[in-house]
């Protein structure tokens, strides 16, 4: 009877010292409460819910304590999770994204008015402005890259890009993209308004034409071969950015257009949420770098928001009455699609409720994820 009685105790006391009850630490109820964070702001704000609810659910479920060895956590090799991870270290979920993207993106703002590729080009200075901080800071060339695309403002080639150059900080990476993403309406309104004036907010721009529907087949073509022969490292995102959009826009293949815009970018989106949620193990994301990479992250989104707004404003120096740019759109240089944009209709309308600038907006947005992707394939082509 002792026998049993001793082995039912050892039994207990196993099971217990398995427990995340027994293996919590301080910074476990940290990022679970960062996870919490995560999913209240994206039911309660609405920001970004489909990334910020996969996102942080996926913090909660990568600081679960538990004990090593029994292929639970995303870094267990075999494990379900690590295996799931495997399409994040490879850089494969990031070009579906792209491919989703393309198949969903109208580039008529852009193709109607070719200058708008300006302002994408332009704000994505905050890439470069974010990179060289990170050199000062001590940062590694190849992790400074990695920091830096933050300022592009999409998590996607942010992911993509570290899980080259930076394997060791694409957790914080990633979390920090997605994030300033989320927090496209509360970071740029406070810059876009500082930096113009009640003149300037209240520029009426002409009514894009209207573009035909073979410019809109040549143009993922052209746009391929263009900025392909000039950053060839670019090509898993360019590629399957401008392949989306040739399905959509050649209207011959609309199940496949239908099912990239659909079907296959809603999973993408939830494994890629789920698991880089996973990757902030407690153990391996609270660190002074993770703290730095937001520090940076912040930096490199306002120099960019703010590169897209001054460009206008110099831009209009050399063009005539009638033909300026709202500088208002100049925050949509950034890449966050769509939402950048519509924090620039927002503005404008809140000093000409009639001055409706979306559909202008939209132009330097979609030039905004070129320009991410263009940034990229420089990057990777002298640091990887």
């Amino acid at each position: 009877m002792s026998e049993f009685f001793n082995f039912f105790i050892e039994g207990i006391t196993q099971f217990l010292s398995y427990t995340g009850f027994a293996n919590v630490t301080l910074r476990h109820l940290i990022m679970i409460a960062v996870g919490l964070f995560f999913i209240a702001i994206a039911i309660i704000k609405d920001y970004e819910p489909l990334l910020l609810i996969p996102i942080g659910f996926g913090i909660l479920l990568g600081n679960i304590p538990f004990t090593s060895g029994l292929q639970t956590g995303i870094y267990e090799n075999g494990s379900v999770l690590n295996i799931l991870y495997f399409g994040v270290m490879k850089g494969i979920y990031p070009p579906l994204i792209f491919l989703g993207i393309g198949a969903m993106t109208d580039f008529s703002a852009l193709i109607s008015n070719p200058k708008l590729i300006l302002i994408g080009a332009a704000a994505q200075i905050g890439i470069f402005a974010a990179y060289a901080i990170a050199l000062l800071l001590g940062f590694t060339p190849m992790e400074a890259g990695a920091i830096g695309i933050i300022g592009g403002a999409d998590g996607p080639t942010a992911i993509f890009i570290s899980s080259r150059l930076a394997p060791n900080l694409l957790g914080a990476i990633a979390i920090s993209a997605y994030s300033y993403m989320a927090l496209v309406p509360v970071i740029q309104p406070p810059i876009m308004r500082l930096l113009t004036t009640p003149k300037e907010r209240v520029i009426r721009m002409r009514p894009p034409r209207v573009v035909t529907r073979r410019e809109k087949i040549l143009f993922p073509i052209l746009c391929i071969l263009l900025t392909a022969f000039l950053v060839p490292t670019g090509l898993p995102l360019l590629g399957m950015l401008f392949f989306g959009n040739l399905l959509k826009e050649s209207t011959v293949t609309r199940r496949l257009s239908n099912t990239a815009s659909g079907p296959l970018i809603d999973i993408v989106t939830i494994l890629i949420g789920l698991t880089v949620g996973c990757s902030t193990q407690a153990n391996t994301f609270l660190r002074w770098e993770s703290i730095l990479i937001f520090i940076l992250g912040a930096c490199s989104f306002i120099v960019a928001t703010a590169g897209g707004v001054l460009f206008v404003k110099l831009f209009n120096l050399f063009l005539k009455e009638g033909n300026k740019i709202n500088p208002l759109i100049g925050n949509s240089g950034v890449s966050a699609v769509p939402d950048s944009a519509r924090v620039s209709n927002a503005e404008g309308l809140k000093y000409d409720r009639t001055n409706f600038l979306l559909m202008h907006a939209m132009g330097p947005n979609v030039a905004g994820v070129i320009g991410s992707a263009v940034a990229a394939g420089i990057l990777l082509s002298f640091l990887y």
